[in-house]
């Protein structure tokens, strides 16, 4: 990573009031790894230095805003792809433990490569999807925290992840920008699912000004337990 990159990463994640500086090295070293396996595997359309730092490096960050994810928390990171957030977050929040999941294996294996070589010790990566997890009973009502970098809609996500959230875990959801139509409908499936949408917090991704929405839904009580249904059908068919 070039002294053009580091100044981008640092100024990226100060705007979030995060100090990187002390990872800079482990961070270079990350992105190397992401465009070695990438060769490999095509594991991101992101390409250039430049992309990588800010749309994930920098944006896998946001997640943290508002304290959400503060303290000693098991935290599931649903739909990990490459490994993010939970890379970043695993380099900056020590204290996390990191479960990404996956349903392809090569991510996978290469997300757990990658742990090994930056020696993230609290990152333990797992092949399987949401569908399958929230009715096993080794993950279901099992984390503190769900985060997603997200593309499906609302209330997919909240059928994805309320189930694998213990009562009075987070949702942290993090969305581009968020019509008042899909919030609602995300609404109605947390207060079907036992959750409730607690914080919609617009901001703008540092460096880009590209607007994101951080989206937290709290479980509040007892998810009935024919949710999730069957891989495939939240996406399919949304409840709302």
């Amino acid at each position: 990573m070039n002294p053009e990159m580091q100044a981008l990463l640092v100024q990226g994640a100060a705007a979030q009031g995060l100090d990187v500086s002390g990872q800079l090295d482990r961070f270079a070293l990350l992105l190397k790894l992401l465009q070695e396996g990438n060769a490999r595997f095509n594991l991101t359309a992101l390409k250039s230095d430049r992309d990588i730092v800010i749309k994930h490096f920098v944006d896998s960050l946001s997640c943290l805003r508002g304290g959400f994810l503060d303290g000693e928390l098991k935290v599931l990171d649903l739909g990990t792809g490459a490994g993010f957030p939970s890379l970043p977050l695993a380099l900056v929040q020590p204290r996390l433990s990191l479960i990404p999941i996956d349903s392809t294996r090569k991510k996978i294996e290469y997300v757990r490569a990658t742990a090994e070589t930056l020696e993230l010790t609290n990152v333990s990566p797992l092949v399987g999807r949401a569908e399958t997890l929230g009715h096993d009973p080794a993950h279901r009502d099992g984390y503190d925290r769900v985060v997603v970098r997200a593309v499906a809609a609302l209330p997919v996500l909240v059928e994805l992840a309320l189930p694998l959230l213990r009562p009075g875990g987070l949702l942290v959801a993090q969305k581009g920008p968020i019509t008042e139509e899909e919030l609602l409908a995300g609404r109605r499936a947390a207060n079907l699912l036992g959750g409730v949408v607690e914080e919609v917090t617009p901001f703008e991704l540092p460096v880009l000004g590209d607007p994101r929405t951080l989206v937290c839904v709290r479980k509040t009580g007892p998810t009935p337990k024919k949710y999730p249904r069957q891989d495939g059908l939240p996406a399919k068919h949304p409840l709302f």
